[in-house]
């Protein structure tokens, strides 16, 4: 079993590409930002103490799609836990393949899921999904680094799936998906259990409940609950404060 997982770990390496920043040793400091050398599997940049990860770019799509998705990360029991009503207006913020979004698409028949993703292969990805599955009611939707590009109070909940910690403007895009809740709405995020080390993810793909904690409370938000559903993530749910 540590032999497959590293074997992931290193497999999961060759397919981010690192956010350029400054080779100066000097920290640079900005309003929510600074720049230090990159650490292992870090862009340099920090935000509230965190050093954001690299991200894995559309070359990794088949990371999303692995078989063993399903087993490992029991992603049934995360759509269940979120308890949604049929006629939801969901975000999928990171939603990559569109793995995720599929999934609650079919516990929202009568609402829609906005499938967000930066990338442009990605979103060619998702209508290749919608395409091939004939879903209905999934719409890709390109965002920026800085913006969800989500109309204000437009959604009843955001969803992101180990997803926010590769966020390269965690500011400005968290700032985005608060005004695009409607009264009431919901923000839940999925992320690797920094706390726990027997979570063989690399280290700045995982978090810790006071992390995140921490850097929601600056854009207004407070934790509802995490639910210890899910064998390897933290399941947060986060409210307006």
């Amino acid at each position: 079993m540590l032999t497959k997982n590293l074997f992931k770990i290193l497999i999961s390496c060759l397919i981010c590409w690192q956010i350029a920043a400054p080779t100066s040793t000097a920290l640079i400091q900005s309003k929510y930002y600074s720049y230090r050398q990159p650490s292992f599997d870090g862009t340099g940049k920090y935000y509230m103490g965190r050093e954001i990860a690299q991200v894995m770019g559309h070359q990794g799509a088949g990371w999303l799609e692995r078989p063993d998705r399903a087993t490992e990360e029991q992603p049934q029991k995360m759509v269940a836990a979120l308890e949604l009503k049929s006629t939801d207006v969901v975000a999928d913020i990171g939603a990559g393949t569109g793995y995720i979004s599929q999934l609650i698409a079919q516990q929202v028949p009568e609402g829609k899921v906005l499938a967000v993703d930066v990338q442009p292969e990605m979103i060619e990805l998702l209508n290749q999904r919608i395409q091939k599955s004939k879903i209905t009611n999934i719409q890709p939707q390109l965002g920026t680094e800085q913006s969800p590009e989500l109309p204000a109070a437009s959604i009843d909940l955001a969803i992101m799936v180990d997803a926010y910690h590769e966020f390269s403007y965690p500011h400005e895009m968290m700032a985005g998906i608060v005004a695009a809740l409607k009264p009431g709405g919901r923000v839940v995020l999925t992320e690797y259990r920094g706390e726990d080390p027997k979570v063989f993810i690399k280290p700045h793909h995982k978090t810790t409940q006071k992390q995140i904690e921490y850097e929601m409370k600056d854009v207004g938000l407070k934790l509802l609950k995490n639910e210890s559903v899910l064998p390897q993530q933290h399941l947060f749910f986060f409210v307006k404060s």
